[in-house]
């Protein structure tokens, strides 16, 4: 595991940026963090690393937003209005599990039981320090 000490939303998004430019196709990010901690700044990163220029914002609402137009696809989800396993598993998120391109889960806490499924994950973790500090958590961006 390696830290980060974030102190701007642009320094989090590099840090994004980097894990994007690395990323391989199949691999599954699982990004936790509070409210506001800066999920989507980071997500913003990892696309502009992706080769992805559209505007970015976080799924809420909607569940899963796909962003192409880069060297790989973008699965950006947000499981945070859902509560249960059986609400997550009818979501039908199993499909991003092993991304044709790169997935990035928003809350994947609440997935921890199927982790076991996935092949290529990284964990990210991203703690309010201050304001506008981050401290961020990441697995080794290695192969």
């Amino acid at each position: 595991m390696a830290t980060f000490i974030s102190h701007s939303p642009a320094e989090t998004e590099a840090l994004g940026e980097k894990f994007g430019r690395g990323a391989p196709s199949g691999r599954v990010i699982a990004l936790n963090g509070e409210l506001g901690a800066g999920k989507t700044q980071f997500v913003k990163g990892l696309a502009r690393g992706l080769g992805i220029s559209g505007r970015v914002h976080s799924p809420t609402f909607t569940l899963v937003n796909e962003y192409g137009g880069g060297r790989l696809k973008l699965f950006h989800l947000d499981l945070y209005r859902l509560e249960s396993r059986e609400q997550i598993l009818s979501a039908g998120i199993e499909e991003f599990l092993k991304p044709d391109g790169v997935s990035v889960i928003e809350w994947a806490g609440r997935i921890d039981d199927l982790r076991l499924a996935i092949h290529d994950l990284k964990t990210v973790t991203i703690e309010m320090v201050s304001e506008t500090e981050r401290k961020i958590i990441y697995d080794d961006l290695g192969a």
